[in-house]
């Protein structure tokens, strides 16, 4: 007979058991929750909820405002990542050290900082409320925390790829004949794109969910500048717990088709990269 080959971890069947209960009762559980008190609303007071302006406002300038985030995040991190991969420079290492701080920087630290910032007397916002432009208390500051919170998830996705990108592909295509600009579009970008859009998805999933850095710049004005993630904290103040769960449920759901998103944009990740190889 064979000797039995030992594993690390005990059986499938106990390793699967665990794996099960510690999901149902950190995540499953909870936003089961979420659901059950959201049920407690019959069909009028979902529409009621869903159809208020100011619901509509809340959602409009987290989804939006989170969308035009991810985008710019996809262009400047693209070029951003480029940059700290591809050329050698003094101070390269502290640039690429500062791409993580959002992620250790608590987000009611980064409000602060933010506000101080672009405020009307702020270092930035006293030389551009005179040309009429207004960043703090106003939808543009909403528009930048979430820029600010997003941005390196799209830089820490491109870098490991653009680090084997294989240049000989590049060199082939400008020894014949095609420009940089040429060779970048129909070369880089389309080995890029699908790491790209998974950091986009990354970065916007992050902004629609963000609320410390938010509430501080934002101003929290009704119907202008309030996200949903605030609306939901204003509706537990006033013990409205299924209209709150609600809203929850409707973050929720957005965020599952963006996990579904970014799985499968993974997967196809993976395949381009198997047939690039």
């Amino acid at each position: 007979m064979g000797r039995q080959r030992r594993r690390v971890l005990p059986g499938f069947g106990i390793s699967l058991g665990y794996a099960l209960t510690y999901l149902g009762l950190i995540v499953l559980l909870p936003l089961a929750a979420l659901v059950w008190k959201a049920s407690a609303l019959d069909v009028d007071g979902w529409l009621r909820l869903l159809s208020a302006p100011r619901t509509l406002a809340a959602l409009k300038l987290s989804f939006g405002g989170a969308l035009v985030a991810a985008l710019f995040n996809a262009v400047a991190g693209l070029l951003v990542a480029w940059v700290l991969v591809r050329y050698r420079f003094p101070g390269r290492r502290l640039i690429d050290a500062l791409v993580d701080l959002p992620f250790a920087l608590p987000t009611a630290v980064a409000g602060i900082a933010l506000t101080a910032i672009y405020a009307p007397n702020g270092w930035l916002g006293q030389y551009l409320l005179p040309l009429g432009i207004k960043i703090a208390y106003a939808p543009a500051g909403v528009l930048v925390a979430m820029i600010f919170v997003g941005f390196p998830y799209v830089v820490r996705t491109l870098q490991p790829v653009l680090e084997t990108l294989d240049r000989d592909v590049e060199e082939a295509a400008e020894s014949l004949g095609a420009t940089r600009l040429q060779t970048f579009v129909r070369v880089i970008v389309p080995a890029l794109l699908p790491t790209l859009l998974t950091g986009f998805a990354l970065a916007l999933a992050r902004a629609v969910g963000e609320y410390g850095s938010v509430i501080f710049i934002a101003g929290n004005i009704p119907l202008r500048s309030e996200i949903a993630p605030l609306l939901i904290v204003q509706k537990l103040e006033q013990f409205d717990y299924a209209g709150a769960a609600a809203l929850g449920t409707v973050m929720l759901g957005f965020s599952l088709l963006l996990l579904v998103a970014i799985a499968l944009l993974q997967r196809w990740s993976g395949r381009w990269a198997e047939r690039g190889a």
